[in-house]
């Protein structure tokens, strides 16, 4: 049984931080692509950034410089850590887990909510 927990959303002024961190539960975490996602309502589901289980990084070209995605294979944990944030960086975000061989998450976490607003 595979479980991904999110945690750490809010609300943040423009210009500031938040870290998200995920853990997963179950035998996947070692070797899956782990990312996160985000949505805003009546919008499509985006990548926002996602690690392999060596570290290769990628991210959405909105988040370049601002965003860094990071993973503690110890913790079984992915973080997302938020910087400079800007008001269109407000959705709910979902952590994902995603097989090397395939192009889809299999896996998804519940979602929490990032607001930035004055």
């Amino acid at each position: 049984q595979v479980q991904l927990v999110e945690s750490g959303g809010g609300s943040v002024q423009p210009g500031g931080s938040l870290r998200l961190p995920c853990v997963a539960s179950g035998s996947i975490f070692n070797t899956y692509i782990m990312g996160w996602y985000r949505q805003v309502s009546g919008k499509q589901r985006e990548l926002v950034a996602d690690i392999t289980s060596g570290g290769s990084t990628n991210y959405a070209d909105s988040v370049k410089g601002r965003f860094t995605i990071s993973r503690d294979n110890a913790k079984n944990t992915v973080y997302l850590q938020m910087s400079s944030l800007k008001p269109e960086d407000t959705a709910v975000y979902y952590c994902s887990a995603r097989h090397p061989l395939i192009v889809t998450p299999s896996y998804w976490g519940q979602g929490t909510q990032v607001t930035v607003s004055s």
